[in-house]
């Protein structure tokens, strides 16, 4: 494998989702916290537990288990709120636990394989596998966009 220049690697954080690995791009990612209260809302998806107040901050919850249709599982001291922020909105993401920072290289990304259990396709942007790991890329953009039609209705 070529040695890769420095824009050939993306940052991103490693999260854990039952037993698979997932990650996201560092560049999304505000911070990460500790679960915290939570304020359930009336009336929305059942993937949206609720807002939280976060350092002045009305943002609301998604469980990502619930989006991508994960069994649930009771929160412990390993969950963490994975805080994104796109066009000046902050949204959490529960996980259930974030297990790294790494970069990775382009490269390494591979497409989709077509038989994918769980997690809807188009959330999924590729394919990492790194010595003996194997972890999901997502596609946030696609996550929160499509949160956003549903909020406004479209």
């Amino acid at each position: 494998m070529a040695v890769e220049t420095a824009e050939g690697y993306v940052k991103v954080i490693v999260f854990q989702l039952k037993e698979e690995e997932y990650a996201i791009e560092v560049d999304h990612v505000q911070s990460i916290e500790r679960m915290q209260s939570v304020t359930r809302i009336p009336g929305v998806e059942a993937y949206i537990i609720g807002v939280m107040n976060l350092r002045g901050v009305i943002t609301p919850v998604i469980d990502l288990r619930k989006r991508f249709g994960i069994e649930s599982q009771s929160y412990d001291e390993a969950t963490r709120i994975l805080v994104l922020k796109k066009d000046n909105n902050e949204i959490g993401f529960i996980v259930d636990g974030a297990n790294d920072v790494m970069d990775i290289a382009e490269s390494w990304i591979e497409p989709t394989p077509e038989v994918v259990g769980g997690v809807a396709e188009e959330y999924l942007r590729g394919v990492v596998k790194l010595d003996d790991r194997l972890f999901t890329l997502l596609h946030i953009d696609k996550i929160l966009n499509k949160n956003e039609e549903k909020r406004s209705g479209a």
